[in-house]
């Protein structure tokens, strides 16, 4: 295995993609949750079957109405290209959206972890004069530790082996679209299984690791009690 001849390009855009669709999930993951930990509203159940139906669709289905939906005729590809000239389709940026919304049943599950904390803290910070933001962020996120480091270890590996979104979102454009699934199903194709091997022992024992760690630290994080 010679790893001087290895493309790293598809690495480092696999982690740039990893890492941005992480910091997103979390920022729209965390409202969605909340709102689905507290709401008693009668689409709930809806909004929570639209979150989770990515874990039920094919990739390829999912990837395929991306592909239109951001496409030059596409509802939100459309209006995108009409303002800055430029498509969604087969961009990174149309790669970020779609594992955004690949990877989004693997964030909102904070839903059970703020709803394990109970309401009691947010209120007694309330009748001690605190804001609802203030709250939240003081009383809430530290309690949250835990469900807040599962959320973003899943989301980011997740994201990391995607393959079949990826490739009708973004096809297979060299330093623009080429992720490591993509990369080693290309060295398959071409019978270069010693570059495979390589690129797939590392995403193996990357996810292993990384998982490896969130277990180990969310037994020593305390348990929230409502």
């Amino acid at each position: 295995m010679d790893l001087h001849s290895l493309d790293y390009g598809p690495i480092w855009l696999t982690l740039q993609l990893a890492t941005v669709t992480m910091m997103i999930l979390l920022i729209i993951g965390t409202p969605i949750a909340w709102w689905l930990a507290n709401t008693c509203s009668k689409i709930r159940v809806g909004i929570e079957a639209v979150v989770a139906l990515p874990l039920v669709l094919p990739p390829t289905v999912l990837g395929f109405y991306l592909l239109i939906m951001l496409g030059p005729n596409g509802w939100i590809g459309g209006p995108v290209q009409t303002l800055t000239g430029s498509p969604l389709s087969f961009t990174f940026t149309g790669l970020v959206f779609a594992s955004t919304l690949y990877s989004l049943p693997f964030v909102v599950p904070l839903q059970s972890n703020f709803e394990s904390i109970g309401k009691a803290p947010i209120e007694t910070a309330s009748s001690l004069g605190a804001s609802k933001w203030d709250a939240f962020f003081s009383v809430i996120l530290p309690l949250s530790r835990r469900g807040y480091l599962t959320a973003t270890v899943l989301g980011f590996a997740h994201t990391l082996g995607e393959f079949g979104v990826v490739l009708m979102v973004g096809g297979n454009i060299p330093g623009k679209t080429k992720v490591i699934s993509i990369e080693i199903y290309d060295r398959v194709e071409v019978m270069e299984y010693a570059q495979a091997h390589i690129l797939s022992a590392g995403l193996l024992l990357f996810s292993f690791l990384i998982l490896v760690m969130v277990y180990s630290i969310n037994k020593k994080l305390p348990v929230n009690v409502s």
